[in-house]
């Protein structure tokens, strides 16, 4: 495993349905060193912080493994990294291959795989599309947030280390496929629920589906 490209970006006021909007969305990829702190990268952070950002969601990630297929969705359009807003363009880690509250070594820092990312109406500026947000949640080519539990610096081209895999085997793709697709598989909500690697909000979230399904 390996990060393939460091990106980040200040957030820019842009036009969007004729108003202002801010978003730090618009990435670009930098060599390092770069500092990795609790809340995001030197030269990185995000703009709304209500939805973006805190500690469960300090860093994105996104495999580029996933590029091809999106090459071929949209063939005229150039696709750099850091194009779907990730700060770390990964490769050989992918959804259902990593479970929240695994734990990684990149550089000198150490991190904990915590959500899955739910596209925004932001990734539609990015794109100038607003059927992205629709395709991006469908193909389950999420990306997964990190938390920072060691900072440190990070280069384009460290190795991504394993440190501990989570025992309770919630891989990345489970959480979207229980958000979107399968709201009714109440064995993995339950066990879902009692992740303490996964944000309040997705706990509480997933509490009120299983109260629905139970009632």
């Amino acid at each position: 495993m390996k990060l393939i490209s460091l990106n980040v970006a200040l957030p820019r006021i842009v036009e969007w349905n004729g108003g202002p909007v801010a978003t730090g969305i618009f990435k670009e990829p930098v060599p390092g060193p770069v500092m990795l702190r609790t809340l995001n990268l030197d030269g990185d952070r995000q703009a709304d912080l209500s939805v973006h950002g805190g500690m469960s969601k300090a860093v994105y990630a996104y495999p580029f493994e996933h590029y091809a297929f999106w090459k071929k969705e949209f063939p005229d359009m150039e696709l750099p990294y850091g194009m779907f807003g990730e700060n770390f363009t990964t490769e050989g880690m992918f959804e259902e291959r990593v479970n929240v509250g695994d734990r990684f070594r990149i550089g000198e820092a150490e991190l904990m795989v915590s959500e899955p990312r739910l596209p925004c109406y932001k990734l539609g500026i990015k794109f100038g599309r607003s059927d992205i947000i629709r395709r991006f949640l469908q193909s389950r080519r999420t990306g997964f947030y990190f938390a920072v539990l060691k900072e440190g610096k990070v280069n384009a081209g460290d190795k991504i280390q394993l440190i501990s895999r989570d025992g309770n085997d919630i891989a990345i793709s489970d959480i979207t496929r229980l958000y979107a697709f399968e709201r009714n598989d109440l064995q993995t909500l339950r066990r879902a629920v009692k992740l303490e690697a996964l944000s309040e909000s997705w706990r509480e979230y997933f509490q009120k589906q299983i109260q629905k399904l139970t009632q």
